[in-house]
């Protein structure tokens, strides 16, 4: 069972009841769903692809060039405004080798005291069923007052403290402020743990490129802990062990499929993840808890069935490989809500409980035409498992705006100078010849090489061949290509200087 999810094993998680997976009304509603999806984010993925080329320095056939243009010349420099800012997010993040997340008590502490102080004789002598303000109340129909929370303290200290400050020069604790600051050890523990700072990279490198970073979690796992013993002969035996640990992970735009009509996660009526699987992927779920065995082999036995995507020649550039999908299978991930009745017909405990316009939130993994793993969302209260952010807020869409959307006029301006200083150049930088074939004669071969001679019939002397130089135009392009740079420093706000660009002010 190492490294698998697990889900809490409660009366809310109910698996499928067909055990072929056979549920045609409920695959046919995830995929309804994800078609919707699909549509609703078509104008989103344009943008991601124009963003993308223009990171990878990669013209398509939406670029128009004229006869006579011969340079394909293409200055990247989004990519080094795209680093740039990836770079300056994950300095300022990770500084410090540390995941950016701190734990402090409020100012009004509720459950735990905020100070506590060593227990004097008059304390000792003080009212046990407690006094107004000393954070031992009397809760209606009580009998005797509850014991203050010390935290840490009060398994270390026992009865030694009462809550509290202390006589100004004696000692005193902070029971409320401990307690913040080892939750906040633990979390870091597990954090690292889950390997959370690899993680957000990948989601903040997405988010500066394409705009918006997704990460999914956490989820419960189960980790091996390795450990070496050494029995009384002084042998050595491997006897790891598990434990659970929460895990998270960065999840590509290109596979998130959110509601079309929502503006943020929690607006979101549904999720769809889609998963690209070899075979040994697909068999691997199997040993994840409520996954449907028999709908699994049932699906690698009917054989892949992916389809690639418009979009996947040129994000995976894949255009070389026609066959590799042949052994990939598409696996749809829903979380979202499902109607009483489908949920009903799914087979799911509870079910013929609710009411005719009762929703369940629930979690559907579909292949083709069999259901996976159908259960109750596991999360108390239910919510959608995905985070997503924005490297620039559109405050009216989900989906963010990143460093290449908002330099894609300043690349194109850049790339069409730079093309016609490179061409005007390659005329510039040579001579070009009059032949007056009139005045020479005939059948000579007109390859210009130093020494050569040409036999000349008639006509005065040095008026058969003439060389023409064109007028160099180079300065004002490349002119117009720093202004262009310039352009692209204030659509992104990241300055040249900022990435190594010297001689800028």
């Amino acid at each position: 069972m190492s490294e698998n999810f697990i889900q809490p094993d409660d009366d809310s998680v109910v698996s499928v009841v067909d055990p072929a997976g056979e549920m045609p009304n409920l695959t046919g509603y995830v995929r309804a769903r994800f078609e919707d999806a699909e549509n609703g984010r078509y104008s989103y993925e344009q943008r991601w692809l124009q963003a993308y080329k223009n990171f990878r320095g990669i013209y398509d056939s939406t670029t128009k060039y004229r006869d006579t243009e011969r340079s394909k010349v293409f200055i990247k420099i989004t990519k080094t405004k795209v680093l740039a800012a990836y770079g300056q997010i994950v300095d300022i993040l990770f500084a410090n080798k540390k995941f950016p997340i701190t734990v402090e008590s409020t100012p009004v502490p509720e459950g735990i005291v905020e100070f506590a102080h060593m227990a004097t004789p008059l304390d000792q002598m003080a009212d046990p069923y407690g006094y107004e303000g000393d954070g031992r109340e009397l809760a209606p129909g009580a009998r005797e007052a509850s014991k203050p929370n010390l935290g840490a303290y009060g398994e270390q200290f026992g009865e030694t403290l009462v809550p509290g400050k202390a006589q100004v020069g004696e000692p005193q604790v902070e029971p409320a402020k401990e307690q913040a600051r080892r939750m906040e050890k633990h979390i870091h523990d597990q954090l690292l743990d889950t390997g959370a700072v690899n993680v957000f990279r990948k989601a903040i490198f997405e988010s500066a490129l394409l705009g918006t970073g997704i990460v999914k979690g956490p989820f419960n796992f189960y980790k091996r802990v390795h450990k070496w013993e050494k029995d009384e002969e002084g042998n050595r035996s491997y006897n790891p062990y598990e434990k659970i640990v929460p895990r998270i992970e960065s999840v590509s735009v290109w596979d998130f499929f959110p509601d079309p009509s929502a503006t943020n996660i929690e607006d979101c009526e549904y999720v769809i993840q889609r998963h690209r699987m070899n075979r040994q992927q697909v068999r691997g779920l199997i040993m994840r808890p409520h996954f449907n065995a028999l709908a699994i082999e049932e699906t690698l036995a009917s054989g892949p069935n992916y389809t690639d995507k418009y979009y996947e020649d040129t994000i995976r550039e894949d255009e070389t490989e026609a066959y590799y999908q042949e052994n990939r299978f598409e696996v749809l991930e829903y979380w979202g809500t499902l109607d009483a009745k489908m949920a009903y017909e799914a087979g799911m405990e509870g079910a013929e409980d609710l009411g005719e316009f009762d929703q369940v939130q629930v979690n559907v993994w579909v292949c083709g035409d069999k259901v996976l793993r159908c259960v109750m969302n596991p999360f108390m209260p239910a919510r959608v498992p995905f985070q997503s952010f924005p490297y620039e807020i559109n405050p009216y869409q989900l989906w963010g705006v990143g460093v290449a959307e908002n330099m894609e006029d300043a690349q194109m301006l850049m790339n069409g100078h730079v093309r016609m200083a490179i061409d005007n150049l390659a005329l510039a930088g040579n001579l070009v010849f009059d032949v007056d074939e009139a005045s020479l004669v005939p059948g000579q071969n007109m390859d210009i090489f130093p020494g050569k001679i040409f036999r000349r019939q008639s006509g005065v002397s040095g008026t058969a061949i003439n060389g023409l130089k064109f007028p160099n135009t180079a300065p004002e392009n490349i002119q117009m290509y720093q202004i262009s740079r310039q352009l692209a420093d204030e659509e992104t706000g990241i300055p040249s200087i900022m990435h190594g660009q010297t001689g800028v002010t």
